[in-house]
């Protein structure tokens, strides 16, 4: 089954928006909120566990709140190495000579697959393709992300690859539980 995981915005705490995306059929959560202090980040970790146990959490780049929260900590690009062990860990992928060095880590984000503003050239599904049958087998789930839609989800798809990471896909749209049915659907 797809694994779909909502990357926030980055455009601060809105209550009624962030119920619906956790309230969308996702499987995880990752607040990464750079305008947001601590303070306000662990309080927005603590609503969404509290509105959403079941949908698994994770903070992007602040290991202290990830720590106090009980989350998963996504660590970012030129992020120091977290201690094996101490919590669970998702590391970008940009290049698949980086699967080598972030084998600890329970979770990859392999971007940008599609064309996205700002984040270097897109993988394609075939460049993608290919850097998964190139990867070293590795423990972690393995998901996708940038630019990816419903439209285009389905020749993603490999045996390695456990979903996608959306983040415009669900938040730039009124209806999120609709757009995650389809990406499943898209998906067979």
């Amino acid at each position: 089954m797809m694994h779909i995981l909502a990357i926030t915005p980055g455009e601060g705490m809105d209550h009624p928006h962030w119920e619906r995306v956790i309230a969308s059929g996702i499987d995880a959560l990752m607040i990464r909120e750079p305008g947001m202090d601590a303070r306000d980040l662990l309080a927005a970790a603590r609503w969404v566990r509290k509105r959403a146990p079941e949908v698994e959490l994770w903070v992007n780049g602040r290991l202290d709140v990830a720590l106090a929260a009980g989350c998963g900590l996504h660590a970012p690009e030129a992020y120091p190495r977290v201690p094996p062990g101490l919590l669970a860990v998702s590391r970008p992928v940009h290049d698949p000579a980086q699967v080598a060095d972030r084998v600890d880590a329970r979770q990859l984000i392999l971007s940008p697959i599609h064309p996205v503003p700002g984040k270097g050239p897109a993988w394609g599904p075939g460049g993608l393709h290919a850097a998964l049958e190139a990867m070293p087998a590795v423990p972690a789930r393995i998901l996708a992300l940038g630019g990816i839609t419903e439209a285009n989800a389905g020749p993603l798809r490999h045996p390695r690859l456990h979903g996608v990471a959306l983040m415009r896909s669900l938040w730039a749209v009124p209806d999120p539980a609709r757009a995650v049915a389809l990406m499943r659907a898209a998906w067979p």
